[in-house]
């Protein structure tokens, strides 16, 4: 059955192409929306941006036909149509008709009064549940969602293999383990089954016949491989558990054989603090230096949006959102033992000597549109906060010798449009699975190092 699908504003404005993706079925644009795309159409952030191409598509399928009559979209029937109808619609009389949600609820409900199939498509919950009050069936735009959190591609994992291969393993950083001779356990069965691997992923690798007797590799897509850089303390920094020494490893590795890294996990277990210290290993302590700069962008909500009308330039304009960053570099460079007034201004000197001097520089991730980066090492942080539109722009940005790090905590999320599901950065991680160049370490709440309160908060909140 062919059905109408109502589309909200929010979702053109996060997903231009979004009208391309309801197969044989009639995509309804109340004329409404497209005075909301107007009213945004002038801004120079991501909304600005998605609200001009929304227009130019709707603009390039006007030429076609005629848009109130309704035109193709695609070979499997699929129509683009601009609704003015229903305008006596009745909605309840409490609901202002000059409200914009107000009028494509209207539409909505003139639609399925006519016997159409008609479902609202919308971002906004309460949106959602106003349909529900008018008997409209509704739903969120799906087409960017990944799977469940839980379900979410972690980059880790348990496996098992005898203790003779364990201690072949052991003889030589050299050796490897073949894939043959590597199990999985299912708790269904309770049994011992083929172990599923993906390529660059992380293991915990157990003896099936002695649980103390462990060991960790990687899958580099043909052969469970020795880790690199578990012994090594970059900037002074020593891992404390298997998920920091998963995530010391891909940080380690050079542009050319990790460029990306998606790092998720709650608040606490030091993914920028980690990112950061080696980040300065590779500019101080390297020779020769493979990168120039550490750039540092966050997407913040109201940054993004707000940071025009911010005084001060654009690097005053992005401190105020950046004092995580400071913090962590201040305990970098100096320890977070340390008390004397003396000791205190100078580490608080030296950190701003990294940005005076260019080694550290923050922006906006909306100016990151357009660029081309050589020889940088790229700190995306908080990118929970981000829509898969960015997290696409700046995976794309890097030229060559750049490495791009993705941060975050899919659980926290601000961005009013977004959840655990359809933010950039699980979405990037789960389109990315599996890819050579991309290397992924999710950590735990057990992992949280940053205070006992904040590894029980992690646990109880």
């Amino acid at each position: 059955m062919k059905k109408c699908y109502v589309i909200d504003t929010n979702v053109l404005l996060h997903s231009p192409n979004a009208i391309f993706t309801f197969n044989e079925h009639t995509v309804i644009i109340p004329e409404v929306v497209l005075e909301e795309l107007d009213r945004f159409k002038s801004e120079s952030n991501e909304r600005g941006a998605n609200s001009r191409e929304v227009s130019r598509i709707i603009d390039t399928l006007r030429t076609t036909g005629n848009l109130l009559e309704g035109v193709a979209l695609n070979e499997h029937g699929g129509r683009l149509q601009i609704e003015t109808n229903h305008l006596d619609t009745k909605i309840p009389a409490n609901w202002p008709r000059s409200k914009p949600d107000n009028r494509i609820l209207q539409v909505c409900k003139g639609l399925a009064e006519a016997d159409h199939f008609t479902v609202l498509v919308s971002r906004d919950t309460n949106m959602r549940v106003k349909a529900a009050i008018l008997n409209i069936q509704a739903e969120d735009f799906r087409n960017e969602k990944v799977a469940s959190i839980e379900e979410q591609y972690t980059g880790r994992g348990t496996i098992y293999t005898s203790s003779e291969v364990m201690n072949a393993f052991h003889q030589s950083d050299s050796n490897s383990i073949d894939p043959a001779s590597l199990f999985a356990y299912n708790e269904a069965t309770h049994s011992l089954i083929a172990a599923p691997l993906e390529t660059n992923q992380f293991f915990l690798i157990r003896s099936t016949d002695n649980d103390r007797h462990t060991a960790l590799g990687r899958f580099n897509g043909e052969k469970l491989v020795h880790l690199r850089y578990h012994k090594h303390n970059p900037f002074g920094v020593v891992p404390r558990n298997i998920g920091q020494i998963f995530m010391q490893e891909c940080l380690m590795m050079s542009a050319s054989e990790a460029p990306l890294v998606i790092i998720k996990g709650p608040a606490g277990t030091a993914k920028t603090f980690y990112a950061l210290a080696v980040g300065l290993y590779q500019h101080f302590d390297c020779r020769p230096r493979d990168y120039n700069h550490i750039l540092i962008c966050r997407p913040n909500v109201p940054m993004d949006e707000d940071i025009g009308y911010l005084p001060g330039s654009e690097a005053d304009k992005v401190s105020p959102f950046m004092r995580g960053i400071r913090d962590n570099l201040f305990t970098l460079m100096n320890g977070s033992s340390i008390d004397d007034a003396k000791e205190l201004a100078q580490a608080e000197d030296t950190v701003q000597l990294l940005f005076d001097r260019h080694v550290i520089q923050t922006e906006a991730l909306a100016f990151q549109r357009g660029r081309s980066l050589q020889k940088y090492w790229v700190i995306l942080d908080e990118m929970q906060n981000s829509t898969p539109r960015q997290a696409k722009g700046v995976i794309t940005r890097p030229g060559l010798g750049t490495k791009i790090i993705l941060l975050g905590d899919p659980a926290q999320i601000d961005h009013p449009y977004l959840d655990s599901q359809s933010n950039g950065l699980v979405f990037a991680s789960e389109k990315m699975r599996g890819s050579k160049l991309c290397f992924q370490v999710t950590l735990q709440h057990d992992e949280c190092e940053r205070s006992p309160l904040a590894a029980e908060a992690a646990l109880r909140l």
